[in-house]
């Protein structure tokens, strides 16, 4: 009687480890593998020819403000656009509501700190950290980006890139720390994981589109 209790116990003991140890393997695997494609902002300005940076979206809080994540995130895109790294800022989130639009706020957000806004487009349909990457090479062009976004997000977001054939370098936005990172860091690993996979079967976006040229106005995106 023992022995039937006992061997699906095992059974189950062994199938969570080997869950466990691809999860870490997966994970290991990704961080190690773009590393060294995040660069501080020094580095970033010695590229040459980068179609466009990359701002990955993310919360928009009620009363219409970035998130503080968000905020940082665009400081650094703005600063690198002073830089002369890229022409371009490309906004990428979700606008999929009425009532909800991180990429508007983005947009104005960069044009209040003086950028044009003929050079920042917007991609109102990067729901998704992979979407905004299968995006920005498909609609929008890019052959050679700088992704921004907090460090913890960006070697997926690398990771990304590289599966989807984009050549993409990423700057951090760590400004400060910030709330539940810890959680976040958690929900990082799973995340990898599941775009790991994605990544494998290179599925379309929610919405294509026709294509968008870079090297023109951002003012196309409007809306």
């Amino acid at each position: 009687m023992k022995k039937r209790i006992l061997k699906p116990i095992l059974i189950l003991l062994c199938l969570g480890l080997a869950a466990a140890l691809l999860v870490l393997g997966i994970n290991g695997y990704v961080r190690l593998s773009t590393r060294e494609r995040i660069l501080v902002k020094e580095e970033a300005a010695k590229l040459s020819d980068v179609d466009c940076i990359l701002v990955l979206g993310c919360g928009v809080w009620d009363n219409g403000q970035p998130s503080h994540m968000l905020e940082d995130r665009l400081k650094r895109s703005i600063e690198l656009y002073d830089l002369g790294c890229a022409p371009k800022l490309l906004m990428s989130g979700d606008h999929g509501r009425e009532e909800y639009d991180e990429v508007n706020v983005m947009k104005q957000f960069a044009i209040a700190a003086g950028i044009p806004s003929e050079d920042i487009f917007m991609d109102h349909a990067g729901f998704s950290t992979y979407e905004s990457i299968y995006r920005a090479k498909e609609i929008f062009g890019a052959k050679r980006v700088i992704i921004i976004s907090q460090e913890y997000h960006l070697h997926r977001a690398l990771h990304i890139a590289n599966a989807l054939g984009l050549e993409a370098y990423g700057v951090n936005a760590n400004y400060r720390n910030y709330q539940n990172q810890s959680a976040m860091d958690a929900r990082e690993v799973l995340a990898r994981c599941k775009d790991f996979v994605t990544c494998i079967f290179r599925p379309e976006p929610t919405y294509l589109g026709e294509p968008i040229d870079l090297t023109g106005s951002g003012d196309v995106t409007n809306g």
